[in-house]
């Protein structure tokens, strides 16, 4: 089911979202290079370092429809939010948005937060309730992932929204349109998805080819 919101203007920065207090991060320079599997196993760097999809990329390896459940649209003004420094590519004032993707049958597979410009969201997010690249699909809209960070870390609010212990893996990207950043989005997914994608890390042993 999914959970109503209240859109916020207040003069303080609204309730705080979930980012990964983190173990290990990796900016672009290791996103372009890929990591050791026995850090990260091959079928997760896909899921992590690829600029595909990642709402398509559940569907498929789930077989079930990918849905949002919306938890919070915050008008947040010109803070920084204890977002990524790349906050400052998208033009204010800016609109905060979290959801949980989940499976038609209600698990749920990761957490995201993104910043827009508010002025412009309703133009891109028509409507709410539909995973950002669905919506953007449906615009036509040309657009590319450039990933920027990558993480390994822990968040008891996230332990607790997906039922399962940590560390997550995370990262941040920016969607670009027309040459210029749309939105930044700061993902995270649930090691239930081990189930589907095999181990996060690989043994010394596995790792050899």
């Amino acid at each position: 089911m999914t959970v109503t919101f209240t859109l916020t203007n207040n003069s303080k920065t609204p309730s705080a979202w979930h980012r990964l207090n983190p173990i290990w991060q990796g900016g672009e320079e290791i996103v372009q290079q890929s990591l050791p599997h026995t850090q990260l196993a091959p079928a997760w760097q896909l899921l992590m370092l690829g600029d595909g999809s990642p709402t398509r990329h559940l569907e498929l390896l789930t077989g079930e429809r990918t849905e949002v459940d919306v938890i919070d649209m915050s008008l947040i003004g010109m803070d920084s939010d204890d977002a990524p420094d790349l906050i400052q590519a998208v033009p204010g004032p800016r609109l905060r948005r979290q959801v949980w993707l989940r499976t038609a049958s209600g698990q749920r597979l990761a957490y995201a937060t993104s910043w827009w410009e508010a002025s412009h969201v309703d133009e891109y997010l028509q409507n709410r309730s539909l995973p950002i690249w669905a919506s953007l699909a449906r615009l036509r809209t040309e657009l590319y992932r450039d990933v920027r960070g990558i993480y390994y870390g822990n968040s008891v609010a996230l332990e607790s929204g997906f039922d399962v212990s940590g560390p997550f893996w995370g990262r941040h990207y920016l969607f670009w349109h027309h040459g210029q950043p749309l939105t930044l989005i700061y993902e995270v997914f649930s090691p239930y998805l081990t189930k589907y994608l095999g181990p996060m890390q690989l043994s010394s042993a596995n790792g050899k080819v």
